[in-house]
């Protein structure tokens, strides 16, 4: 059966695409639930229609925002944070630091929800983030997360001081 879809529904389609599916599914879940109507003559022509629009409006956005995506673009990042020895981070990175940072450098507000990361970033290294501004117009940059220097590697000398502290103070005590 041929539907419009009304909503966007996973693993089916976007909102105003024409699909096909079964006759149950349709029937017994999608037009009930308001998800979706059979595709008739004067449906389609609506949802072509509004398809019209949207691309027009998306090609408008495009316009706008392409200085944007031109800063963006090729920009690098880097954090530094607290990791083991293998190289795993004991926090992680997530979109909205790597959205804050981005804001900062191009001086202009970018959205958490505009960065996709499949999930937080974890290790120490160099990755590749996409920023999904609009349509077509998806800028990469690079994030490099560096490790954290360790107290240890810092400050031998004083691990090294404190105990003959420690020795001298027992011995006072004990005379």
């Amino acid at each position: 059966m041929k539907i419009v879809l009304r909503q966007d529904v996973p693993k089916v389609g976007d909102a105003g695409s024409v699909q096909t599916v079964s006759n149950g599914y349709a029937r017994n879940f999608l037009i009930p639930k308001g998800l979706a109507v059979v595709a008739t003559d004067g449906e389609l022509k609506v949802a072509a229609h509004n398809l019209a629009v949207k691309e027009r409006k998306v090609a408008r956005q495009e316009d706008l925002l392409r200085s944007l995506s031109d800063k963006i673009d090729g920009q690098r990042l880097t954090f530094t944070a607290k990791a083991g020895e293998q190289g795993r981070l004991y926090g992680s990175i997530t979109a909205s630091d790597v959205a804050t940072a981005l804001a900062a450098q191009v001086s202009e507000e970018i959205d958490r929800r505009r960065v996709v990361l499949d999930e937080p970033l974890r290790s120490i290294g160099e990755h590749t983030v996409t920023v999904h501004l609009v349509g077509r117009l998806r800028p990469q940059i690079t994030v490099v997360i560096e490790a954290e220097a360790s107290e240890e590697d810092e400050t031998p000398a004083d691990s090294e001081t404190a105990p003959d502290a420690e020795t001298e103070t027992e011995t006072e005590a004990a005379e």
